[in-house]
């Protein structure tokens, strides 16, 4: 009987675990941005990053990360959209000063998207 609950125990642990594990990996994401483009103010070279963010949402921390290394952290909407889209989208506004900025970041197969608050132009 010991031995059951013994087993019983480590076969929760190890489902709850990976319930955590997958948990976890809902926050992050790659993206890949063919131009540089401004963020705050970071700018973000053309390439591929990893895009992570802390808490549930609405307001979260997101971190931008290039070859493991934390480029920017800055403060985004996590917003929850009626449909999923079916490919990563990356939504860019132009300035006035022809600067490109990072206005948000849709996920595919995900009804979640980050969005950016603007600077003063």
């Amino acid at each position: 009987m010991t031995n059951l609950k013994y087993v019983a125990v480590l076969s929760s642990f190890a489902l709850l675990s990976s319930i955590c594990t997958l948990a976890a990996d809902n926050n992050k994401h790659s993206v890949t941005f063919p131009e540089p483009l401004q963020l705050g103010s970071t700018e973000l070279k053309a390439g591929s990053y990893k895009v992570e963010w802390q808490g549930s949402g609405p307001a979260v921390q997101v971190t931008f990360l290039q070859s493991g290394n934390t480029v920017a952290t800055v403060p985004a909407t996590l917003q929850t959209n009626d449909k999923q889209v079916t490919q990563d989208g990356v939504v860019i506004d132009t300035t006035s000063a022809n600067r490109k900025t990072l206005k948000e970041i849709d996920f595919a197969h995900q009804k979640e998207a980050l969005v950016f608050a603007q600077q003063a132009r």
